[in-house]
């Protein structure tokens, strides 16, 4: 299978690392050209020089700006006004009692997890249909369906997220724009390392750590093991791709057979 991106743009939100990352390296391999984003412009640029050269010849360059704020979103507009692919990447995550998640912890999750995407699908989506072409991802959670219990209002925010994947995916049909959702399993980045070590502790080496974590918090994983980033990115490279002209709407699974069903 042949996938070639030649002559597309795409913005990566949440990119300097990890999904994120990955996904933007695997666009601009395929022949995208990429913005990368993330909240401070340093940072940004240090990862488009690293992904650069993990990618010879990849076009990347510098989008930042912090999304979850009217300024940052207008940054990151001014930068790149127009896009053929969107994925939205950004998102927080964190273990937290679910009593002791308060209202200001619940907005953060919500205006990150969420909005952040509305925002930039409303401000793409329309010269997109325009053009008759166009990718919106979604980078959801088996969070969204199978609710951890120590992170709930991350679950919560990712279920949205597949609503809004679906609800867009009808205001664009028939236009040649497809709207999807990808829903990642339990992955291996820097922030879920930390995250399974304030869970599992910090003696175990991590080989062991990471199977201590799977087995105790999260047990349903048919490959019992997390997922590496570019497997994630191989999904969303191909649903950006014309090979993917008939998918849309739809919630597509990378999660290392996690959930037994989607949707009802």
């Amino acid at each position: 299978m042949q996938i070639s991106l030649d002559g597309r743009t795409a913005l990566v939100t949440g990119s300097t690392q990890g999904i994120g990352a990955a996904i933007a390296a695997g666009l601009a391999g395929a022949g995208a050209r990429v913005g990368v984003n993330g909240r401070d412009a340093d940072r940004t640029e240090e990862a488009v020089a690293r992904l650069r050269r993990g990618v010879p010849g990849g076009e990347l360059f510098s989008a930042p700006g912090d999304l979850a704020t009217d300024e940052g979103l207008a940054e990151v507009l001014d930068r790149l006004p127009q896009t053929d692919i969107l994925v939205n990447s950004l998102g927080v995550f964190g273990a937290r009692e679910a009593l002791e998640i308060d209202d200001a912890e619940w907005r953060r999750y919500f205006e990150v997890n969420v909005l952040t995407a509305v925002r930039l699908i409303r401000a793409h989506l329309p010269s997109m249909k325009e053009r008759g072409w166009g990718r919106v991802l979604n980078i959801a959670s088996d969070s969204a369906v199978a609710v951890p219990a120590e992170m709930i209002h991350y679950g919560v925010s990712k279920t949205a997220l597949l609503s809004v994947s679906r609800g867009f995916a009808k205001e664009a049909a028939g236009s040649g724009v497809t709207v999807n959702s990808v829903i990642a399993g339990p992955t291996h980045t820097g922030g879920v390392e930390e995250f399974v070590r304030g869970l599992v502790g910090d003696d175990l080496p991590w080989e062991e750590a990471q199977r201590v974590f799977m087995r105790q918090y999260r047990p349903q994983s048919l490959i019992q093991r997390l997922i590496e980033p570019e497997e994630i990115a191989h999904l969303v490279v191909y649903l950006s791709s014309p090979l993917a002209s008939a998918t849309t709407g739809g919630a597509l699974r990378v999660d290392g057979g996690y959930v037994d069903s989607i949707l009802p």
